[in-house]
């Protein structure tokens, strides 16, 4: 064993409490150790912090860490901080007397680590300053918001750049847990990484159960989700809109569920408010808009739900990817309908830019409608969207209740030759909800007014129900067989492609979902249940107790309870219930500060236990 690969060794060890490395983690500090550029790919929840962290302690000099959002480098640096690690950061909410303080501990070599926002760093003052210390390596956290075609763009990033000229020497490793072929690329040329190593891990999350739930009365189906599967839980609900967060965040507790709402139109101060209680708090929901959550390090959500169809299939794998950060059974749970796509197709035409922006954005949507429209294993379609091949997984929807496949080209046709009538014979347009009711000869007043019940396919969709009906222009508008038009009113009409099936020419095998029955829900909590980690009696009152204490311990250091401890740190000494310091400094998670900081009362909370 080399000498820097025992201290590399000897600090995951002692500093952070872990006996081996995971996956690629230690090729990765070794090469960076060594002076090496790295370009990191790896899953939320894989360990990514560890690459540069490591490094930092062992190379001369402070490792800079860029990191995106200034809400959460506190969290990132009591974490260090309760390691025994030298870490600070700098950024708009300290006043200039504790930043010159930072300033000047950098400048001294005092510091392990500092995290700087990018357009911090990018100031003359900021870049004068890194040029007085030693830097020993620099940190780009997630780097996908380089990309200009990425769900997280950030125009700071794009001058990142400058690091590799003003510091050539220094080695740079960008990190990310999302990105394609072409976005890995992409990050490779705009932070001069093109020489870099690269480091692709699988983007695989198993402990995740991806679920994919028609919608119908979202709020409903929410609630019920939460109580029967994750009451209690913490979770992260994801809506598209201001409006729609605030509304959904209400009903949840009038339901009796503790949440919070989370958008750009609150005040900041409204904003880290509600953040730091989520980050501290049990049990709590976020009900959020996309500008929650990167960089997100709590261990314990337990759930992931979007009630609107989620833009990208990049922007669904980051964003689901916040749950289950400990490796603990976790779900992602999407509900999506008919006016998802509607209302998706339309913002697209809308769209300012270039035809080559809305063509990028209609093939990333068509993606996500992919995965949700798929009747094989979800968790395939996901990855193969990274460029991974996987065998179906046994923990997805569609894996664990498959829907059928049906041929649905004759009822395609009835809708075709519906819209096509309407504007041939009578230069109409309407929307989905019309058509069906003329599909299955429903005389309503709006029928009646326009007489609609004279056309010839009045009454030919009668063998359909209205859902199956709405299943049907769902999966239509999710291949473009049908388009939105581009008036605002959400009307449908034939595209180019519409022409094969209406003459016969194109067969298409439609998705139609199971059957959802009271037996089938059960069966669902059934599998959680057992999915879930059961200690035995007397380990889950020492695991209760030692939850108890570390929260008196958080509170009194205002920080996460995580921050002292993940559950699965607690867990362990539950079920070994270590008698001494030594045992306890196997277990994984306890390092030499913790050990030295709470080891003996560790000990006396597990002799305590009854």
């Amino acid at each position: 064993m080399s000498a820097s690969h025992k201290t590399i060794l000897d600090t995951l060890q002692r500093v952070f409490g872990y006996e081996s490395f995971r996956g690629d983690q230690q090729a990765i500090i070794e090469h960076l150790v060594d002076g090496g550029d790295a370009l990191v790919l790896m899953p939320t929840g894989g360990g990514k912090s560890l690459c540069y962290q490591i490094p930092a302690l062992v190379r001369s000099g402070t490792g800079v860490v860029v990191s995106p959002l200034i809400a959460l480098m506190q969290d990132q640096v009591d974490t260090l901080t309760e390691l025994g690690v030298r870490a600070a950061f700098l950024n708009s909410t300290q006043d200039w007397r504790t930043a010159r303080e930072v300033e000047q501990a950098f400048l001294a070599g005092e510091l392990d680590l500092l995290y700087v926002a990018p357009e911090r760093l990018l100031t003359e003052r900021c870049l004068e300053l890194l040029a007085g210390g030693e830097i020993a390596l620099f940190a780009i956290d997630e780097a996908h918001c380089v990309s200009q075609w990425g769900h997280d763009f950030r125009p700071e990033y794009l001058g990142l750049s400058i690091l590799s000229e003003r510091w050539p020497a220094v080695p740079r490793i960008a990190l990310t847990a999302t990105a394609t072929t072409v976005t890995r690329r992409e990050i490779a040329q705009r932070l001069d990484l093109t020489a870099a190593r690269h480091f692709v891990s699988s983007f695989d999350r198993p402990n995740i159960r991806y679920r994919i739930v028609e919608k119908a009365e979202v709020k409903r189906q929410l609630l019920q989700f939460i109580q029967t599967e994750h009451q209690g839980d913490c979770g992260i609900v994801y809506g598209l809109s201001r409006a729609r967060v605030e509304d959904t965040a209400e009903f949840l507790c009038q339901h009796g569920i503790p949440a919070l709402p989370y958008h750009a139109g609150l005040s900041a101060a409204v904003r880290a408010g509600n953040q730091s209680r989520f980050l501290r708090e049990d049990g709590l929901v976020i009900v959020a808009t996309i500008a929650f959550g990167m960089g997100i390090d709590k261990p314990d959500v337990r759930f992931v739900a979007h009630i609107d169809l989620p833009k990208s299939v990049e922007g669904y794998y980051q964003e689901t990817g916040r749950a289950g950060r400990d490796g603990l059974p976790a779900t992602a749970w999407l509900a999506y309908g008919l006016q998802d796509v509607v209302q998706q197709r339309r913002m697209i035409d809308e769209s300012p830019g270039e035809d080559l922006f809305r063509r990028r954005l209609g093939s990333q949507l068509d993606a996500m409608l992919g995965l949700c429209e798929t009747v094989s294993c979800r968790r395939q379609r996901l990855l193969a969207y990274f460029d991974q091949r996987i065998e179906p997984c046994g923990n997805c929807d569609t894996c664990l209740e498959p829907p059928q496949a049906w041929d649905g080209t004759v009822a395609a046709q009835k809708i075709l030759s519906a819209v096509y009538r309407l504007w041939r014979e009578r230069g109409q347009r309407f929307g989905a909800g019309h058509l069906i009711d003329i599909l299955r000869g429903k005389l309503t007043e709006r029928i009646k007014q326009y007489e609609h019940q004279s056309l010839s396919v009045f009454g030919i969709g009668s063998d359909l129900s209205e859902q199956a009906w709405r299943g049907v222009f769902r999966q239509l508008l999710a291949q473009s067989l049908l388009a939105v038009d581009q008036e605002g009113y959400g009307t449908l009409a034939l595209t180019d492609a519409s022409r094969q099936v209406l003459k016969g020419e194109k067969t298409l095998m439609l998705r139609r979902e199971p059957e959802k029955t009271a037996r089938s829900s059960r069966s669902t909590s059934t599998r959680r249940k057992e999915a879930e980690i059961v200690l035995p009696a007397e380990a889950q009152q020492r695991f209760e107790a030692l939850r108890a204490w570390r929260a008196e311990v958080a509170r009194s250091h205002g920080v996460p309870a995580y921050v002292i401890f993940h559950d699965a740190t607690l867990r362990e000494i539950a079920v070994q219930s270590p008698s001494s310091l030594d045992e306890l400094s196997h277990i994984s998670g306890v390092g030499l500060r913790k050990l030295e900081a709470y080891g003996e009362e560790l000990l006396r909370n597990v002799r305590a236990a009854p």
